[in-house]
């Protein structure tokens, strides 16, 4: 099993002037600890309450730009797997978009994924003036920005023509050093959309590890029924889920995360990625690569 590390929270001791530093420290301390892939969330307000579990505040609370928070962190690291988890659709035009994720491609030597969904936070959509279609739109938008990403990372620059986005040459130069193109990354449990999109469209899954384990388990038979009726090799994509620990005394041990990735593995969970309330704090995630990532790299 990989393990991957999502920072989610951005309020941290020291305020906006400390937060460049802190991330940079993140950054290379989940590279050189072995974290397989690093994760921001592709929004502009914070997203809930005040939360100890996962470090999540209100929409006042500091909150980056998720692709200039990439290509800060992929000039602080050579390993690790770059990604937002994940891009809302509506958020950018999708030509912008797959040229944006091949330049983070690119300029990290070829360490980028294409994490992509149908947005959900009218919010923030809405504050920032971004038009937040109903969802059944937001899903058919999503299919078309996938057929473009697969056409921009292509040898085919001819034009596309959707019902929602026309582009009159899918030009992009240079390609992706990823081969074929990044990975692309649909997040979600949606029975009837996101997962037959998965199954069509994705190179990786993601899901939501909190629903348990036998949710979790549900949900890859319904993405199992998706590829055969379309003709795709289930193996062929990547199981993804997405935690949160808290890994300090009085909360979570290294063996109670060793055992949550076992229970997830055994159900075909390839990459298990965490978020943490304390990352700032560094520790834990030397405790992951000291104790954690070596132990379930077997799983």
């Amino acid at each position: 099993m990989k393990i991957g590390l999502q920072v989610p929270n951005f309020t941290w001791p020291g305020g906006p002037a400390g937060i460049a530093g802190k991330l940079s420290e993140i950054a290379r301390a989940a590279d050189g600890a072995g974290f397989y892939s690093l994760w921001v969330m592709d929004h502009f307000f914070q997203i809930g309450n005040r939360d100890q579990t996962t470090g999540l505040g209100p929409a006042e609370d500091d909150m980056l730009e998720g692709y200039s928070a990439l290509a800060y962190m992929a000039g602080f690291t050579e390993k690790v797997k770059l990604g937002t988890l994940v891009t809302g659709v509506i958020y950018r035009h999708p030509g912008i978009l797959i040229k944006t994720v091949t330049t983070l491609d690119v300029l990290s030597g070829g360490r980028a994924y294409l994490g992509i969904g149908a947005a959900w936070n009218e919010r923030e959509a809405l504050g920032l003036g971004v038009p937040f279609p109903p969802v059944g739109e937001r899903f058919r938008r999503l299919e078309e920005t996938l057929q473009i990403a697969k056409q921009m990372w292509s040898d085919n620059n001819g034009p596309y023509e959707g019902k929602y986005y026309r582009l009159a040459e899918t030009l992009c130069n240079p390609q992706p050093l990823s081969k074929p193109h990044p990975p692309i990354l649909i997040v979600g449990g949606g029975e009837q959309k996101t997962l037959r999109l998965v199954a069509q469209y994705a190179d990786a899954c993601n899901l939501f590890a909190r629903i348990g384990v036998d949710s979790v388990r549900a949900k890859l038979d319904v993405l199992k029924r998706h590829c055969d009726a379309v003709g795709r090799d289930y193996a062929q994509i990547e199981k993804t889920a997405l935690d949160s620990v808290h890994l300090a005394p009085g909360h979570l041990s290294a063996r109670d995360v060793i055992d949550h990735c076992r229970a997830l593995a055994d159900i075909g969970i390839q990459h298990a990625i965490f978020n943490m309330p304390n990352v700032h704090e560094i520790a834990p995630l030397s405790t992951f690569g000291r104790e954690i990532i070596p132990a379930v790299a077997g799983f």
